[in-house]
């Protein structure tokens, strides 16, 4: 659904200030921001609802207890991120929490309380309770609030069931000093290709962790903006960490519902199937450990023991306390005939975030001007080696405000981009071999869960190396001689982000936080980023790389 019309005539495209691609936290926010300021598109490749803040769960961290700091809050943040953390953004971060809550409270996020005051839990490798949220859909109050403003606002509009295919940039036409010109989007419905101009592009399309055969992530989560940014010129950095969340709820009819790890902040247990706890051999936090330290405890047991899966027991808790605090999870556990206040939940690790991305400033910026990337889409530098619970949603709101403040700094010095070539599909055909996607698709989940999954080998990495460039391959054949769709563009993407996680993890020799190497047990005495080059990257001039 397209919810507004072409500024310039049929043959000039859409044009807008601002075009905000994916329509989640970070880029609702932004929008929000900057719409009393420009006009402002926001694209969404399905319904709203489909993107991973929807889902979450667990709550925003932030220093809002008397009894915390925010000190202690950077200590955690770093000591989690295993050395890789940029202190100065950690600090950044951390010190704009407390401005990121006001500001949702005054777009109506209803946050639980506890008496007079908002409830705060305690996650894992966090020292203090810190984190605020609403009940256990966070996401959802969150996104609902967000979304009922923007749908409401004037300057705000939205595309709706469309995909970006690919940026415009000023190096494609000749012109690299121009940056980032909009993009070119697939209208789902018609299959015609869009024109989107653009004074300034924001990339807030979420991670990539569909890149795994198992993941908390809904499908949307290919890596889009990632991609996207790569092929157009972006360096990114530190692909190789993907947190694997530990407690994925294991049933045969829901292998993507996430159990928040706000459960063992409120004193759940690990158990093996004999009722034995674990995670006291593991770590001196035991339950509450960094997620990489759980999860890869839970795979090592499951390895060891031969077991399908491990259990989360709350049931020691009051069955009134479970229902007030857990509703989402006790109801959705209940379907499927798991009442969590008399039984333990069967659970694995999963897929569930993105630490590594596009290489931004503090202000979001990329290395193309007009360009920018906020939330998971982008590395900012916050996570490290592994993502420490609920820092994510901060980090959306708190790049969301510093991009929108750049942007609006600058809204007077640039220029509406020049018309580009409308988008050409005369050359190609309609496909009659659409089961290569879903076997492509298929293959690449599978090798990465394999190859590239919680515990990794050289050997398994360089299998995963020659896998995804024989399929690279296939998928530009079939993308140069077939008419596009949204199917083949996630597999497009997917595939690229694929093969930027298997670079990234070849070239790290050591072991560290969320990347842990059997051929390189040990810790390096030096904490270096992985940053990857593009192809394109060498040829673009200083001013376009800043």
């Amino acid at each position: 659904m397209v919810n507004h019309s072409s500024d310039s005539g049929p043959d000039a495209g859409i044009r807008t200030d601002v075009l905000v691609i994916g329509g989640g936290a970070a880029g609702l926010s932004l929008a929000l921001r900057i719409a009393d300021k420009a006009k402002v598109t926001i694209l969404s490749k399905s319904s709203l609802k489909q993107g991973s803040t929807y889902y979450a769960q667990g709550g925003i961290a932030a220093v809002l207890d008397s009894q915390d700091s925010l000190q202690s809050h950077v200590e955690d943040t770093l000591k989690a991120g295993a050395g890789l953390c940029h202190r100065d953004i950690v600090e950044y971060t951390v010190n704009r929490g407390r401005e990121s809550i006001e500001w949702l409270i005054g777009q109506g996020v209803g946050f639980s309380t506890d008496g007079a005051a908002y409830h705060l839990t305690k996650e894992g490798g966090h020292s203090h309770r810190r984190v605020i949220h609403a009940a256990d859909a966070t996401g959802k109050a969150v996104f609902e609030s967000l979304a009922d403003k923007a749908l409401k606002h004037p300057n705000i509009k939205f595309i709706t069931n469309s995909v970006a295919v690919d940026l415009l940039t000023g190096v494609k036409s000749g012109n690299p000093e121009l940056g980032c010109m909009g993009a070119y989007v697939l209208e789902e419905d018609s299959g015609r290709i869009l024109t989107l101009y653009a004074r300034f592009t924001v990339l807030a399309t979420g991670g990539a962790s569909k890149v795994y055969l198992y993941t908390t992530n809904p499908d949307s989560a290919s890596g889009d903006g990632i991609a996207m940014a790569w092929r157009a010129g972006c360096r990114v950095g530190n692909m190789e960490f993907n947190q694997f969340h530990p407690t994925c709820l294991y049933h045969p009819q829901d292998r993507n519902f996430l159990i928040s790890e706000a459960l063992r902040g409120e004193g759940a247990l690990l158990k093996l199937p004999d009722g034995t706890r674990f995670m006291p051999d593991y770590h001196e936090l035991a339950e509450l450990a960094p997620r990489d330290i759980v999860a890869r405890a839970i795979d090592a047991e499951m390895k060891k023991t031969g077991c399908d899966c491990v259990f989360l027991d709350i049931t020691h808790k009051p069955a009134e306390f479970i229902r007030t605090h857990f509703p989402n999870i006790h109801d959705r556990c209940l379907k499927l005939g798991i009442d969590i206040c008399t039984q333990a939940i069967p659970v694995v690790p999963a897929a569930h975030y993105s630490c590594g991305g596009v290489i931004v400033d503090i202000k979001g910026q990329t290395d193309i001007p007009n360009l920018y990337a906020i939330g998971e889409t982008s590395f900012t530098g916050l996570h490290g080696a592994n993502r420490i619970a609920s820092n994510s949603l901060l980090e959306c709101f708190v790049f969301a405000f510093s991009a929108a403040e750049d942007i609006e700094g600058k809204l007077g010095n640039v220029a509406m981009p020049p018309l580009l070539p409308d988008w050409d599909d005369s050359q190609v055909t309609d496909s009659d071999e659409d089961v290569i996607i879903s076997h492509n698709w298929d293959e690449i989940r599978r090798f990465m869960w394999d190859y590239v999954g919680i515990v990794r080998t050289s050997k398994r990495l360089r299998r995963a190396r020659s896998r995804i460039k024989l399929l690279q391959q296939e998928i530009q054949e079939y993308y140069s001689n077939y008419r596009i769709s949204t199917p083949l563009l996630e597999l497009r993407n997917l595939a690229m982000v694929a093969e930027l996680i298997i670079e990234s993890a070849i070239s790290r020799q050591e072991s560290r936080g969320l990347h842990y190497s059997l051929d390189f047990p040990e810790l390096s005495p030096v904490a270096e980023d992985t940053i990857l080059l593009p192809p394109l990257y060498p040829e673009l001039s200083d001013e376009y790389r800043q």
